[in-house]
C-alpha cells in the first residue's frame, strides 16, 4: 500500500514521511526531490524560470511517475492538492493523510528556509494564510485521515499515522 502525505508547507511531511518510511520500511519519495533530481535545479531556480505553471507541470508528472511505485512513502509538495489529476491519482492510488498545522507553527519551521519560493513576500504570514484557505478544502477532500502536528515531535506523529493504519487495516 502507498502511503501518501498532504498538507501545507512546514507541516512535517518529508521528516515524518522519511522517518515512517524507516518504521514500516518502504522506500521513501519527496516529490520535491524528485524534482529537483530531475530537472537539475532547486525549487526556487525552477520557478524563476518556468514560475509556478512550469513547476505544477513538472509536479504532476513526478506524481503520475511516482504514485505508482508502491508499496512506498510519498511527500508531496503543499499545492500539490490543486491539481485534479493529482488528487486523482492519490486518492486512487493509496492512503492519503492530510498533516495539518497552524499557520504560526508553519511559520516557526519555514522561518529560516530560503528555498520556498512562495514565502519570499512581505509578509510570509498573508501568504500562508492566504494558502491555507484555498488549499484545505482540497486537502481535506483528497485525505483519508488528518492528523495535527503543532507543537508535536515527529516521532510521536509517525506512532499516530502506524496506530491508525493498523485499526484500519485490522
Amino acid at each position: 500500500m502507498n502511503i501518501f502525505l498532504v498538507g501545507p508547507m512546514g507541516t512535517g511531511k518529508s521528516t515524518i514521511g522519511l522517518l515512517l518510511s524507516k518504521e514500516l520500511n518502504f522506500p521513501f519519495y519527496d516529490i520535491d526531490k524528485v524534482i529537483e533530481e530531475r530537472a537539475g535545479a532547486n525549487i526556487p531556480w525552477i520557478f524563476d524560470i518556468e514560475g509556478e505553471v512550469g513547476f505544477r507541470l513538472r509536479e504532476q508528472q513526478a506524481i503520475a511517475e511516482v504514485t505508482l511505485r508502491s508499496p512506498s512513502i510519498i511527500a508531496t509538495g503543499g499545492g500539490a492538492v490543486l491539481n485534479a489529476k493529482n488528487r486523482e491519482n492519490l486518492s486512487a492510488r493509496g492512503m492519503v493523510i492530510y498533516l495539518k498545522s497552524t499557520v504560526q507553527q508553519q511559520l516557526e519551521r519555514t522561518a529560516k528556509d530560503i528555498n520556498r519560493p512562495l514565502l519570499q513576500a512581505d509578509s510570509p504570514r498573508d501568504v500562508l494564510t492566504t494558502l491555507m484557505i484555498q488549499r484545505e478544502p482540497f486537502y481535506d477532500q483528497v485525505s483519508d485521515f488528518t492528523i495535527s502536528t503543532d507543537k508535536r515531535h515527529p516521532k510521536s506523529v509517525v506512532t499516530e499515522i502506524v496506530k491508525k493504519l493498523q485499526s484500519i487495516s485490522v
